[in-house]
């Protein structure tokens, strides 16, 4: 053996991690991960906290023609015009009611920026391995190809999605996936 020091490869800063246990690819390379958890209906879902750029209150956005329901429309943030996803209208959920909980999840996904609404944020929690359950077969409004895994907090229940994988599908047309 060399004396050479062992490199190692670490992943670009805000890189996917996989989850173990919950992925077929899933290794032993992390045990806690954190996400942020929000609201849809009744429904509690998580997102890795690394995609979250900021979380504004929700402004109504400037209408476009000519796209799926689900995208409300885009707004001006600070010089970036950036689309704004309803994932309860993507979800399939009933219609939005729009209030003082209401909030925007602005997002880095690749090189673009997305909203997302969402009914309410509320809080930052850390998984371990351990509290990950595999997704169960199911037909669901959410493709089971984005979704991680159900986390188990006590008595919570946080549905996990991959949300990288979610914004740049080809049904949403938000985010190229190929290089130009």
């Amino acid at each position: 053996m060399s004396n050479a020091t062992p490199t190692t490869t670490q992943p670009a800063f805000g890189a996917p991690q996989p989850i173990p246990g919950a992925m077929p690819d899933g290794g032993a390379s992390t045990s806690l991960r954190e996400f942020l958890a929000f609201k849809l209906g009744r429904e509690e879902y998580g997102i890795d906290i690394l995609r979250v750029q900021e979380i504004r209150s929700y402004e109504e956005p400037t209408r476009l023609a000519n796209v799926p329901p689900f995208i409300k429309g885009v707004v001006n943030l600070r010089g970036v015009i950036v689309p704004i996803v309803d994932m309860r209208l993507k979800f399939g959920l009933e219609e939005a009611r729009y209030d003082h909980f209401t909030v925007v999840i602005v997002l880095n996904i690749g090189s673009r920026i997305v909203g997302m609404v969402v009914d309410a944020v509320s809080d930052v929690i850390t998984l371990s391995t351990e509290q990950l359950r595999p997704v169960p077969e199911f037909n669901a409004s959410v493709d089971a190809e984005h979704l991680l895994a159900i986390g188990a907090i006590d008595d919570r229940m946080l549905i996990l999605v991959d949300i990288e994988k979610l914004m740049s599908s080809p049904e949403m047309g938000l985010v190229e996936t190929g290089v130009h």
